[in-house]
């Protein structure tokens, strides 16, 4: 029999799992499995038990939680040298890089796929010497996801990240910094900057551009200038308000290699963790390095890119 483990976050979204575990664990061991089930006790949790198992002892690893738990998930995969394919339930507050794979919202649905989806060979990123799944962010709002608290997110859910989000506005740092990718040198003053492999980051769909493929080498890069006055602000926040790309005051491009360096450390967060403070980061991406299971109907669309766009998470489902 096939092996399976499951690893779940239980203080993710609103609770919402543990009345379907029953439901969840009946739907993988229809699907074949032998299953072994293990509730995160802390953070970096996951991570640590995705590192220590044995090479053979599972088929599958499959985990419920937020982006913060697919990405320990992940970072434990990533540094195997066996890796196993993982499957997905979301049950956090944003879930972006769900979202953008088409996994499906509702738990069960979400559980099928995870055991009866077909393994996708997705691209990740590679920060310095750590690992992120679909967001490297810095600027402007990136800290807002680790600093709200979870007792928050759970009450609110998305609308928790811009109400913190917005106690930022009158109050933007901005950073000099050389960004070289492709053999060109950008020199700029930023207030923001994302490199990502998603259709949406923090609910905001289509700031990073419709035709995102997802195993094709290459991250979507976004940085926004800083606003030479409360004019040039104002229209920044409506182009986020409105999720459209204002040539004006970004730079856009795709790359699959890119660095960053600045005089002082800046303060960067990896799939909405918080991922230290940096003077030089160098990103790589890591083609078609991570398999994950995904609906067999998407496969086309996120290996060529496509007009559709997710829709926003509902209650975290």
């Amino acid at each position: 029999m096939k092996r399976l483990l499951f690893i779940y976050n239980p203080r993710a979204g609103k609770g919402l799992l543990k009345p379907q575990l029953s439901d969840i664990i009946d739907i993988f061991v229809k699907a074949g499995y032998e299953v072994v089930v293990y509730p995160t006790q802390e953070y970096r949790d996951a991570y640590k038990k995705v590192q220590q198992y044995d090479a053979q002892q599972y088929d599958l690893v499959v985990c419920s939680g937020g982006d913060g738990t697919i990405d320990e998930i992940v970072t434990g995969m990533m540094h195997r040298n066996v890796r196993t394919p993982v499957g997905y339930i979301p049950t956090g507050t944003t879930n972006d890089f769900a979202n953008s794979l088409h996994i499906p919202k509702g738990l069960l649905k979400a559980a099928d796929n995870a055991v009866n989806g077909v393994l996708f060979p997705c691209d990740v990123g590679r920060f310095n010497e750590d690992i992120f799944v679909y967001v490297a962010a810095f600027g402007m709002f990136t800290d807002v996801s680790y600093e709200t608290k979870q007792e928050v997110k759970n009450i609110l859910g998305h609308l928790a990240y811009v109400l913190e989000g917005t106690k930022r506005l009158f109050n933007v740092p901005s950073y000099g910094i050389k960004v070289e990718h492709d053999g060109e040198v950008i020199e700029d003053e930023f207030i923001f900057g994302m490199v990502t492999n998603s259709r949406s980051v923090g609910g905001f769909r289509n700031m990073i551009g419709k035709q995102v493929v997802f195993d094709d080498g290459l991250f979507e890069v976004t940085l926004i200038k800083r606003p030479k006055n409360p004019i040039a602000l104002q229209e920044i926040i409506a182009a986020l308000l409105i999720e459209q790309v204002d040539t004006k005051h970004m730079y856009t491009f795709k790359t699959g290699h890119i660095t960053f360096e600045s005089l002082e450390e800046i303060p960067w967060t990896l799939d909405g963790e918080f991922g230290g403070e940096h003077d030089e980061v160098v990103i790589d991406n890591l083609n078609k390095q991570l398999e994950i299971m995904v609906p067999e109907k998407h496969v086309k669309e996120l290996k060529e890119g496509g007009m559709k766009v997710p829709e926003l998470p509902d209650g975290g489902m």
